[in-house]
């Protein structure tokens, strides 16, 4: 009978261990958006950073028709298109504000799946981005999808 209780507490201890640190790194994952989001609507160049140089980035395009376009480039040529931007948009004092923001496990990394509203609109779009723990201790981003009503991205669209 000693042996079962103290299986069963020491599993108890694992369990509780491990919901713990899950807790812990999700929380992490949750701030480590949050000063994404910090970063790109101060136009800072620590965004740069916060991808993975493999990153897979998409920006689904939602046609006048309502339909969706996937277009998926590499991180090298979304930071180059992203600091090209970045200029009109501090002029139009550009920002995004996010909202329903949520935390799940994915892989070997966390889901951050959020509602993002340009300023200046009604609307709302879906995005998320995948963030993983780094061997060095830093969170980066290894996948992020954005919708977009801007038309200008479907010129990147592979036919």
């Amino acid at each position: 009978m000693k042996k079962f209780l103290s299986l069963i507490l020491l599993f108890g201890l694992f369990l509780t261990t491990g919901i713990k640190a899950f807790a812990d790194d999700a929380a992490d994952a949750k701030a480590f958006f949050q000063s994404y989001v910090n970063a790109a609507n101060n136009y800072s160049p620590t965004i740069e950073q916060m991808y993975s140089p493999n990153a897979k980035i998409i920006r689904q395009v939602i046609k006048p028709d309502g339909s969706l376009v996937d277009v998926k480039t590499d991180t090298a040529t979304y930071i180059k298109q992203m600091k090209l931007g970045q200029a009109g948009a501090k002029l139009r004092n550009y920002k995004n504000n996010y909202s329903d923001i949520t935390v799940a496990k994915a892989g070997d990394g966390y889901k951050v799946s959020s509602l993002r509203q340009p300023s200046g609109e009604s609307y709302k779009l879906k995005t998320y981005m995948i963030v993983k723990k780094q061997p060095n201790g830093k969170w980066q981003i290894t996948e992020e999808m954005m919708q977009t009503k801007q038309q200008i991205f479907l010129k990147y669209a592979n036919k």
